[in-house]
């Protein structure tokens, strides 16, 4: 695939998963939900620039 492929691809999964643990786990909780995303946020960006650059 190409890289622009692939990057939509990143962007959604992170999107999904982002989404997914909000509604699982963090349902009412505010500062537990933006810590997660956070560390999810960074989780991808690291993956994205470690196998896509």
């Amino acid at each position: 695939m190409t890289k622009p492929v692939l990057l939509t691809v990143c962007v959604v999964a992170l999107i999904l998963v982002v989404v997914s643990v909000d509604l699982l786990f963090f349902r009412d909780r505010f500062w537990e939900r933006l810590i997660a995303n956070i560390g999810i946020v960074l989780v991808f960006a690291a993956f994205c620039l470690r196998f896509l650059r």
